[in-house]
Order: C-alpha cells, then structure tokens, then sequence
C-alpha cells in the first residue's frame, strides 16, 4: 500500500506544485523566510536509525530547499541549525552534530551559488567549527546569489544581549557618556548591531515537526512575521510542503502589528 501511494504521488505531485508556483501572486513573495529544521532526531528514531543519520538527511534536504526558494523569488534564507540550548547535550551527540553542520556549510560554500554568512554567538562553538564557519562566509562574500544565513550557536536573547554590549561599547569609543546614551538610544539603534544588520527581517518563519512555538528564533526580527507550522519532520519536508507554505503567507493579509 505504501509502495502504491509513493508512486501516485510521484504521478500527480509534480503537476499540482507546477498549479500552486503559477497561482502564487507575484508581488506577494516573501524576501526573507526563516526555517526552524525541526524533527531530524525524531525522524531517525522512526526509521530505526542514530541520531547522526537524522542529522545528515536533514542536511541533504538544505541544497533542494534552498532551490525551492531561489524558484519563487525569495531573497534571505535563515537556516536555524543550532542554538545556544543544543550546546548542552552529550558531548558525543553535540560533537556528530557539529561534524554534520561543518560539512553541510562547507557543501553550500563550494557549490559557489550561495552566499554563506553564519549568524550566531561563534565564540561559543569550538574553534574548529568557527573557523569553518567563518572561511566559509569569506570565500562566498562576493557571490551574487541567494543570502543563506547559517544560524549556529544561535539563541534570540543572547543575539539581543551581544547586539546591546554592541552598541554600548561602539557609543563608549565614541565617547558618549551613559546619560546620553540612555537619552537616544531608541529600537533601531539595537537592530544596528543584531547579527543580521543590514538585512530585511523575515517575512515568513517555518517551524517542521508540528512543533507550534518560535523557541527563542529570530525574536527580535520576527515581530511582524507570519508564521507556519508544518507536520512533516525536516528530513521529509518536501517541495510540495514549502510551496503551501509560500501559498498560505501569500494569502494573509499582513497587518504589522496595526
């Protein structure tokens, strides 16, 4: 039955995603889509694998969406693949997790059609995986292609917290006192220094595995974003997933917050 249902799928998939990518409006794309890639663990444990299996299917499936996103316009891609939390599992799973994401990073960076820039609190990953991190930012600075952000060591409080001590240590070097600084210093001052200066906040966030919180992502930049759950774990999240996903924010009426 299973086997049955694979290969219907495969008949009449292609056709309804080529339906839904010619419905999509398009001024109604969203230029910035931030994806929690939830479920890698919980989708190994279902197919009797290791955790380390889970964490390389849910890489292999990063280079297909990241095609999915290039295909329909979007912009900035923000990939959360570790936060600050996963920092403190077992050293052996922490460390297969690291391996997988290292190698991940570097795939991206040589296929030279991305933009690879790590966002993240890099001073609390080993050194051998910053450094990965941050070669892999520099041979991709210049590529004219899709921004992928890598968030790695990542958690939204202590972006906010690093973005503060920013700005508070740039306003010292210039001499501002404390009093002064507490006079001006308004939302955009603090967005300055954010691991993602300079970029759009994400207009939509995906969150796989059927979890329905954010978990810390992106807090500061998803204010206004819309949000979408999706049941499939991230090893299983398919072209068909992201394209109803895209569908369903372009059929919101986005209010920001009015």
């Amino acid at each position: 039955m299973a086997k049955w249902k694979d290969a219907v799928r495969r008949v009449l998939y292609p056709a309804y995603e080529s339906r839904v990518v010619k419905g999509l409006p398009a001024g109604r794309i969203p230029k910035h889509v931030g994806v929690m890639l939830d479920g890698n663990r919980r989708w190994a444990k279902a197919v009797g694998a290791d955790a380390a299996s889970g964490y390389r299917a849910g890489a292999d499936n990063i280079q297909p969406f990241l095609g999915w996103c290039e295909e329909v316009g979007v912009e900035v891609v923000t990939l959360w693949l570790l936060s600050t939390d996963n920092l403190n599992r077992p050293p052996e799973q922490l460390a297969g997790l690291l391996t997988v994401i290292e190698g991940a990073v570097e795939s991206l960076a040589a296929t030279g059609r991305w933009r690879v820039h790590p966002v993240g609190a890099l001073d609390l990953l080993p050194a051998e995986t910053a450094e990965k991190l941050k070669a892999a930012d520099e041979a991709t600075r210049d590529v004219d292609g899709l921004l992928v952000n890598i968030a790695v060591g990542y958690g939204g409080r202590r972006e906010i917290a690093d973005a503060v001590r920013s700005l508070l240590l740039d306003q010292n070097s210039k001499g501002a006192t404390l009093e002064q600084l507490a006079e001006t210093i308004d939302v955009e001052h603090i967005a300055e220094h954010l691991y993602t200066k300079g970029q759009p906040d994400p207009d939509l966030v995906i969150r796989t595995s059927g979890e329905q919180r954010i978990g810390g992502f992106l807090l500061w930049q998803s204010t206004h974003s819309e949000f979408y759950f999706c049941e499939a774990l991230w090893p299983d999240f398919r072209r068909v997933d992201f394209l109803r996903a895209i569908r369903a924010y372009a059929e919101r009426e986005r209010r920001f917050g009015t």
